[in-house]
């Protein structure tokens, strides 16, 4: 029986050993990005991204967890903006819009502390597209090695594009209101 146990241990560990090493091979940065065009003008789509208090309107991280805490600096919106939030499924991190060009870009610097720390980028590029505008939302950084396990495990483009996907879906019913 002992021998049996040491067998199924033996090879726990080798998958383990083998999910690492495929996770290693991975690139050192991530980014996962999704678009979809909206039907209103650049200037009303841009309103709703650069003013975190827009955010409940139509980010599906708003949506993560009832009670969460939510701090607004000051200002809130455009270039310098922050916002900082807390909650259990939310998790705790802070943004800070660091590039602001109007109907056209909006770049943030995207902290996370906890479940896990990590230092990103989202990034919200619009461009005219007839009589609308097209959004294209993404996020980058950099991939530790947790979090290539995680990908290769979860499929984070796949789980976090789902989200980017719900969230351009609420954009663009706020904005065409």
């Amino acid at each position: 029986m002992l021998k049996i146990i040491l067998i199924i241990l033996g090879l726990v560990a080798l998958a383990v050993a083998g999910l690492v090493a495929f996770a290693s091979t991975k690139p050192d940065t991530f980014i996962i990005q999704r678009s979809t065009t909206i039907n209103a003008p650049p200037a009303r789509v841009y309103a709703l991204i650069q003013d975190f208090h827009q955010w409940g309107r139509w980010s599906p991280f708003e949506k993560l967890d009832a009670d969460m805490k939510r701090t607004f600096g000051d200002p809130a919106a455009g270039l310098g903006g922050t916002y900082a939030w807390e909650g259990k499924n939310a998790g705790t991190g802070a943004m800070k819009i660091v590039e602001a060009d109007p109907g056209r870009r909006v770049k943030i610097a995207l902290d996370f502390t906890k479940p896990f720390p990590a230092n990103n980028q989202a990034i919200f590029d619009l461009e005219p597209a007839g009589e609308g505008t097209k959004v294209t939302w993404a996020m980058t950084g950099k991939s530790p090695l947790m979090f290539k396990v995680m990908d290769t495990v979860m499929g984070m483009d796949k789980t976090v594009g789902k989200s980017f996907e719900d969230g351009l879906n609420d954009l663009k019913a706020a904005a065409e209101k």
